[in-house]
């Protein structure tokens, strides 16, 4: 199950049916769960937990130190969930002091070629980032949510459930739940209708949502004000609540 050329370091904790393949270097600290498989040429370093039935592609290089001239080489991680789909030339850097020191990939996530996802980032679960996406430190992307390709991602930057962001868009402020986000400059498009359908969202649901939407999307209302009418006309209604509290919490701003 372990190519004779791999090198792993006698530090490493792999379960008796991972798989390495050819000149896959994985260092001390580096923890691999059952049924996880590693390609060729893939470099991991740690410390470094990986959970069960990952696939890690050729030419990923996970758990590098951060890009960030403040590190000083302090003990910091990458933690990675199960089921997940890491493919060919993707880098995950681990975290700093600046918060908990761990960057953090969920469960059953789709992470294809080239994408860079910096320190400290939160991935949640079933999530998609499309060929290239580049992600910058401190960034959560909640479940769900979707990157198209070539999607470049400002630090601190939040980006809420169920939403799709266009290919080729900069995203510089929060991004909405449930929303569609696209453009040279990042507007707010709409709801994400297709997504949302495909995720089992009813009509009546997906109305409410779009009429919340329209809200926040008028021009001529101001956030605040927006935010109030869509309390009061929709009441408790948990998906609408979770776009008022997304607004309310933001420090960044939203995308509008």
């Amino acid at each position: 199950m372990i190519a004779p050329t791999a090198i792993i370091d006698t530090d490493a904790k792999l379960a008796d049916d991972v798989q390495v393949g050819h000149y896959s270097v994985i260092g001390a600290g580096v923890e691999i769960g059952p049924g996880t498989v590693v390609g060729a040429h893939v470099v991991l370093e740690g410390p470094m937990k990986i959970g069960a039935r990952n696939r890690i592609f050729p030419f990923a290089y996970l758990g590098g130190i951060p890009q960030d001239i403040s590190f000083r080489g302090e003990t910091s991680r990458v933690e990675i969930g199960d089921d997940n789909t890491i493919r060919e030339y993707v880098t995950i850097h681990r975290g700093t002091e600046k918060q908990d020191c761990v960057t953090r990939i969920g469960n059953r996530n789709l992470i294809m070629g080239y994408v860079h996802i910096a320190h400290d980032c939160t991935i949640g679960n079933h999530c998609i980032l499309a060929n290239a996406v580049q992600m910058a430190g401190h960034v959560v992307m909640e479940d769900y949510a979707s990157l198209g390709g070539m999607v470049a991602v400002h630090q601190f930057v939040k980006i809420g459930r169920y939403c799709f962001v266009g290919g080729f868009t900069p995203i510089t402020q929060d991004v909405l739940p449930f929303s569609l986000v696209a453009g040279e400059r990042a507007r707010l498009r709409g709801v994400n209708k297709i997504g949302l359908q495909r995720k089992g969202f009813d009509v009546q649901q997906r109305g409410r949502i779009h009429k919340a939407m329209r809200y926040l999307m008028n021009p001529e209302m101001k956030t605040s004000t927006a935010v109030e009418r869509i309390r009061n006309e929709f009441g408790d209604d948990p998906d609408i609540r979770e776009i008022v509290d997304f607004v309310q919490s933001s420090s960044r701003g939203i995308t509008l």
